[in-house]
């Protein structure tokens, strides 16, 4: 057990791209997803939709920072905090895990219609949240629903591979001081063997099962002299072999903290930078 704990201590120690090479040596065979996986993922999130509904209107609990008081604090200091969202993440289920977590910025000498331009600047997200997004495109929006595409790059791993994925978006305004969306992958596709002459798509539902599918609450208040951001984000992936789950469960959650962090401090770098410049970009894309 001694062992265990200084290895595990030594893998949070590893620097990002020697976390995927260790990941990348692990004997994870092509996956397919399973029915009873979707169900359990299907059930989990709607349970997640119905608490998001019921959080706008309850209040001074809108935002789960409300109810952590030291992460609020510090987010209201200026860091970044991403955490789980819940106590035992990733959650196992039939084949597959569920992880969920949540993360916040404050944003000062902003207001939320400042922010919305940003966030529904989807045709955009390949400039904002690069170099994870390698291309994105808006292609439809309403008052309330959008529907976009990005193509996500795997760069957790040496081995050449992207997502192609579809999203649905609806967005909630509760009064003139809060907001929320909830984000959700309609497909997800990989790209095997991704920028080589010999890259082709997977069906779906099958290839190496890092994600499977995508899910994201954000919820946008202004306050105290500008705009809290939460996102929470949820993803299905394959199950890690329990004989190396011990193992692979520091890396995995390093990566997803280390993510979730760099997008929220992208998102506040695009959000101050459009107040600047003064644009206003989502009538252009409709």
């Amino acid at each position: 057990m001694a062992s265990k704990a200084l290895l595990n201590q030594s893998l949070r120690k590893l620097p990002g791209w020697a976390a995927g090479f260790v990941l990348c040596m692990l004997p994870l065979s092509a996956a397919e997803l399973h029915p009873e996986t979707v169900s359990a993922w299907d059930d989990y999130v709607h349970t997640i939709s119905i608490q998001a509904s019921r959080r706008a209107n309850q209040g001074n609990t809108f935002l789960r920072l409300d109810q952590r008081p030291d992460s609020a604090r510090k987010v209201y200091d200026g860091e970044i905090v991403a955490e789980p969202a819940i106590a035992n993440t990733p959650r196992a289920v039939s084949h597959g895990l569920i992880h969920d977590w949540l993360g916040a910025v404050f944003i000062p000498h902003t207001t939320i219609d400042q922010i919305l331009p940003v966030v529904r600047d989807y045709s955009r997200y390949k400039d904002f949240y690069r170099p994870a997004v390698l291309d994105s495109k808006s292609i439809a929006l309403t008052e309330t629903d959008d529907r976009f595409s990005i193509l996500l790059a795997d760069r957790s791993f040496f081995r050449k591979r992207a997502l192609d994925s579809e999203y649905k978006s609806r967005q909630f305004r509760v009064g003139e001081r809060r907001w929320y969306s909830i984000a959700e992958t309609t497909r997800v596709q990989e790209i095997a063997d991704y920028g080589s002459a010999d890259q082709h798509l997977l069906p779906d539902d099958q290839g190496s099962g890092l994600i499977w599918r995508l899910f994201t609450v954000m919820r946008l208040e202004e306050r105290d002299g500008g705009v809290f951001v939460e996102v929470e984000a949820i993803a299905l992936s394959r199950e890690i072999p329990l004989s190396v789950r011990w193992f692979v469960d520091p890396i995995v959650r390093r990566v997803a903290k280390a993510s979730l962090s760099t997008s929220l401090t992208q998102t506040r770098d695009a959000v101050q930078a459009n107040s600047k410049a003064g644009v206003n970009t989502i009538a252009s894309n409709r």
